[in-house]
């Protein structure tokens, strides 16, 4: 295993996993799935996606393009280890992940996508958030400030509790920033426009895992992309979650989903050219 600023990398058997974080948050999120995938035996990269972790000014001065290109980095990694590769992602890591396969059609051969958020239209998202979409420039998007709210994307009281006070304490590394500028959040207005446009060419089996009762992107999202990409989509609704499913309540089952999806995905292609070992935990 081994861990930097750029996130972790764990190498295992042959099938990897390539794994990305959300707008403003940290490959924290998604340590639950990766520990399970890697204990399955799966090699899995959750790379720290540029500008994030470090100041709000990092993250101000990135673009879509640059959490993109960290991507496609972590990518060329897995495929100096991987024959197979799925590629998925939380709420805006799940449009990133999109964004990877339509651009990596013959090396990406399948998607998981937790909780995509191509529109930010939960039941806690206050009205007054649609009139950012009058707003067309950086430099007036900088001046409005988007905060985090509760239930912070947790159903669990407990956890909700933790990762509200990881959001206060100052520290981006360990659940992101509490506030951010508007500029990220154009960002991934201009992503979203991106990968809507490339959706019916990105042909491998998708997996879409989304909470019924997500407050911050409804289930329009899923059903949305289900009609709408080129390949197969397996959609499950989880009924005991918020946004963050890769941590909340129904984790273990967003887990075992994409075990499943994965072992699934490895019969149909047949036998790794190397036969696949186990990682030792």
């Amino acid at each position: 295993m081994t861990a930097d600023d750029r996130g972790t990398f764990v190498q295992g058997g042959r099938t990897g996993f390539l794994l990305l974080h959300g707008l403003s948050g940290t490959p924290v999120e998604l340590r639950y799935i990766a520990n399970g995938l890697t204990r399955e035996g799966h090699t899995v990269s959750c790379p720290q996606l540029a500008g994030h972790c470090g100041t709000l000014e990092d993250l101000t001065n990135t673009r879509w393009q640059d959490w993109h290109q960290t991507a496609e980095d972590a990518l060329l990694r897995l495929r100096e280890h991987c024959d197979r590769i799925i590629v998925g992602g939380l709420s805006m890591g799940a449009v990133l992940a999109l964004r990877v396969a339509a651009e990596n059609r013959n090396t990406v051969d399948g998607i998981v996508l937790y909780a995509p958020t191509l529109w930010l239209d939960g039941w806690a998202v206050p009205w007054y958030a649609g009139l950012f979409n009058t707003v067309f420039q950086k430099s007036v998007a900088n001046r409005i400030q988007f905060s985090e709210r509760a239930p912070y994307g947790i159903k669990d009281t407990r956890l909700r509790m933790m990762i509200a006070e990881a959001l206060h304490s100052g520290d981006p590394s360990k659940a992101g920033f509490f506030s951010i500028p508007g500029g990220p959040m154009l960002e991934l207005r201009w992503l979203v426009n991106d990968v809507r446009r490339r959706l019916t060419g990105i042909t491998q089996p998708a997996l879409v895992i989304h909470p019924r009762d997500d407050d911050r992107a409804s289930l329009r999202n899923a059903t949305y992309l289900e009609k709408h990409l080129g390949g197969r989509v397996h959609t499950v609704v989880l009924d005991d979650s918020y946004h963050i499913i890769t941590l909340d309540k129904q984790r273990d089952l967003v887990l075992e989903r994409t075990k499943s999806f994965a072992d699934m995905l490895i019969a149909e292609l047949g036998p790794s050219q190397v036969i696949e070992t186990k990682a030792v935990a």
